[in-house]
């Protein structure tokens, strides 16, 4: 069955689980090389926005095995009616551009973030910059006194990790293509229309992101995956039978 798969949703598949396979049983350091960082982080590095969309929650965490399942049959379901239908290079560019999408809007969110936090801890007449510097050097041993600071730290040195993004991309285009498809979901008793569940879900995610009751998920990646993967397809979707 596995052989049926499109060869582009085949390979991603087979790479995440290697590398899953691998940051987690065999060099665990690759966790703070290839998962992606908040760009202004003494963590960041260039390539983590491509390698970021390849490293899942860890299996020590609360449902890590689920966040690399859970991704991969979503790939799996969405993935290869996308790529026959667009062609291999337009199923690429559509998955990546959508992680690309993913990591920019969620780190720009940070970035407000972050400065907001930063104007809070001046006020309370706290040197950021020496707090920032003590995390660096001193993780473990730097004392974290109120919430601003806590939240602060998250994301100068919060990982993140996962293909969502890219896959979210991949079920908004799917979405956009084939709007009247019907999927079924957990907790919802009969199969509903794509072009009803994904504004609803993307909703959802928009006030987790916001709100802060994410529970430590990137919801606003899913987003920035979902808008890319929107855009494409629209843009798509009128010459279809041009390449077809």
């Amino acid at each position: 069955m596995f052989n049926n798969i499109p060869p582009i949703t085949r390979n991603i598949i087979i790479i995440n689980v290697i590398v899953f396979i691998v940051a987690n049983f065999i060099f665990p350091q690759l966790y703070d090389i290839l998962s992606g960082y908040y760009p202004f982080s003494p963590n960041f590095k260039s390539w983590q926005i491509i390698t970021h969309m390849f490293m899942h929650a860890s299996v020590k965490e609360s449902g890590g095995i689920m966040h690399i399942l859970f991704n991969m049959f979503t790939l799996f379901s969405f993935g290869p009616v996308l790529e026959q239908t667009l062609g291999d290079k337009r199923y690429l560019i559509l998955y990546f551009l959508s992680g690309l999408g993913a990591f920019f809007l969620f780190n720009l969110w940070n970035f407000i973030e972050f400065q907001q936090l930063v104007s809070q801890l001046q006020s309370m007449n706290i040197d950021v910059k020496d707090f920032l510097n003590s995390l660096i050097n001193n993780l473990d041993q730097t004392p974290i006194i109120n919430e601003e600071e806590k939240n602060l730290a998250e994301i100068y040195l919060g990982r993140m990790v996962g293909a969502s993004g890219a896959i979210f991309g991949v079920v908004a285009a799917f979405a956009t293509l084939y709007p009247d498809a019907k999927i079924g979901i957990m907790f919802i008793p009969v199969p509903i229309k794509v072009k009803y569940l994904l504004p609803i879900i993307i909703i959802i995610s928009i006030w987790l992101g916001v709100s802060g009751n994410g529970g430590g998920i990137a919801h606003l990646a899913h987003v920035g995956g979902a808008l890319v993967g929107w855009l494409l397809a629209r843009s798509w979707k009128k010459h279809l039978y041009r390449f077809n």
